[in-house]
């Protein structure tokens, strides 16, 4: 909202929310093509066009999903700080001190829960701290709204930045939508397989995005173009609710985490023939070395460049535009050659290239965010 203003961004959320329903649509179509089921992304990209798709898309969606955890991590840093700073001095703790302990126990996690079918009773808490926070957040949102002067609405920034910023923000709300492996989420959905995740995405994209739209809007108004990347940190009241609502974040970052990780999760238990109970030693350590090396990695690059916002537009630029959207068409109009109409082909080749050159200058706008931020803070920011 803050680099698009009260227009740009409600009609911005409002057309990502449609363009995502559509395009999630489209994979969801292709799900039994072939007559089999492809419960994986790279899987449905191999079999409409070789090999070599399936290592680009399983690329691309490496990027994505490595980009997510980073964005994850940071949050959690972000919340454990917030905590930190309700209690103690502020100074005290620095942000990539409390990203390297939030990764720790993103390991530690992913450690004890072996795949993604035992997170179980994990499902249920994630759903009850997404809601504290939300509530939270949007109660004293509206309570310091109230009581605050006129706020400032102004887009910042100079003409040329505006103009990089726009771009970047657009990158953003495809990201908030979007996972690039609706698949795999959906491996396990009972059949009739596409009317249930045409039910699933028809209700996630209408009652699903209501918290979303609801948090946005009120933080916005509240606080306007001072409005911070995390909310949080703009809101005042009452210290336990304030802790409450950062350590929910901090909790649900650790579950979502692990849900998007699990597909590189999956990748190598497989590739390295991890079967049997979990609690062998050999799957153990497997979990411990290989799991822990690779967040810890990502935890890394999060306290390196701990720019939640600009991780955002980058992961939307180079992984959700071209799987979510540019791949998608593209494989329909593949699967449905000799069913389309010219006019649909023409359709869904126009959202090809229109995505194609969003992706390439979001791309470029992200990176200059960076660039410019990286100057700004240095490595290792304490933001």
């Amino acid at each position: 909202m803050v680099p698009l203003g009260w227009i740009g961004g409600v009609l911005g959320l409002i057309l990502a929310t449609a363009i995502s329903l559509y395009a999630n649509a489209l994979l969801a179509k292709l799900h039994e093509f072939g007559g089999t089921r492809h419960i994986r992304y790279r899987d449905l990209a191999g079999f409409i066009y070789g090999r070599n798709a399936y290592s680009l898309t399983w690329a691309l969606q490496y990027i994505n999903l490595f980009m997510i955890n980073a964005g994850y991590i940071i949050l959690a840093g972000s919340a454990l700080k917030a905590v930190f700073a309700l209690f103690w001095d502020e100074g005290q703790m620095k942000l990539p001190y409390c990203i390297a302990i939030a990764g720790l126990v993103c390991a530690m996690f992913a450690i004890c829960i072996p795949h993604l079918s035992a997170l179980g009773v994990w499902l249920g808490f994630s759903t009850l701290f997404s809601l504290v926070y939300i509530v939270i957040a949007l109660v004293l949102s509206l309570q310091d709204g109230i009581k605050s002067p006129p706020r400032d609405y102004s887009i910042p920034g100079s003409s040329t930045s505006k103009i990089f910023t726009t771009i970047g923000a657009s990158a953003n709300l495809v990201f908030a939508y979007n996972t690039g492996m609706l698949p795999e989420i959906q491996a396990t959905i009972r059949q009739p397989v596409v009317k249930n995740m045409m039910k699933a995405l028809y209700f996630q994209f209408t009652v699903g995005v209501l918290p979303l739209y609801l948090v946005t809007f009120a933080g916005y108004w509240a606080y306007g173009s001072s409005t911070e990347t995390y909310l949080l940190n703009n809101v005042n009241g009452p210290v336990w609710v304030k802790a409450m609502a950062n350590i929910t974040a901090f909790l649900q970052s650790i579950i979502a985490l692990h849900i998007f990780a699990s597909p590189m999760y999956e990748y190598l238990d497989t590739k390295h023939g991890i079967k049997g109970s979990a609690l062998a030693f050999k799957n153990l350590s497997f979990r411990v070395m290989v799991r822990g090396g690779y967040l810890a990695i990502n935890t890394f690059v999060s306290a390196m460049l701990p720019f939640l916002g600009d991780f955002m537009s980058i992961t939307g630029a180079i992984s959700t535009f071209p799987l979510t959207f540019i791949l998608a068409n593209h494989m329909y109009i593949v699967a449905n050659e000799n069913k389309l109409t010219s006019v649909q082909k023409l359709w869904h080749w126009l959202n090809i290239c229109f995505f194609g050159f969003m992706s390439i200058a979001a791309t470029v706008a992200a990176l200059r965010l960076i660039a410019v931020d990286s100057k700004t803070y240095h490595f290792f920011a304490d933001l």
